[in-house]
Formats: C-alpha cells, sequence, structure tokens
C-alpha cells in the first residue's frame, strides 16, 4: 500500500471524532428529565454526524488512492 502513510491521519482524526460523537450520544440517552422528542433529537444529531464523518472519511480514501494528495490543488 503505497499511500498508507497519508492515510493515517485521516483515519486516526475520523476515530477520534466518532469516539467524541458516540460519547455524546451515549450521554445524552441517560438524560431522564428530557421529554422523549427532544432526547431523540439530541441523539441522533451526533449520530448523524458521526456517519457524515465516516462519509467524508472514505471520500478521503478514495481521493488518496486516486492520487489527490493536495485537496487545495482543486481550487
Amino acid at each position: 500500500m503505497k499511500h498508507g502513510k497519508k492515510m493515517i491521519a485521516p483515519v486516526i482524526i475520523t476515530i477520534i471524532i466518532v469516539a467524541y460523537f458516540l460519547t455524546v450520544a451515549v450521554g445524552l440517552y441517560f438524560v431522564e428529565d428530557a421529554p422523549l422528542a427532544l432526547k431523540a433529537v439530541l441523539i441522533l444529531v451526533p449520530l448523524a454526524l458521526a456517519g457524515m464523518m465516516i462519509g467524508a472519511l472514505f471520500s478521503r480514501i478514495k481521493e488518496i488512492k486516486g492520487g489527490e494528495e493536495d485537496d487545495l490543488s482543486k481550487y
């Protein structure tokens, strides 16, 4: 894998951020006094953000494998 070193940083950052979002979602799950609708929204937002972060990681890995190491070169 010739692009392995370039993928390490995005993977590590994604793991950290997704772990944070999951921690927030689990923490909000245990809030007892919140109405169910509010609780659902407060849990779904971090889960959606975690999903988008994973999607961005896959997109970035595809860019790196395609030879686009520098995103700024497009602009």
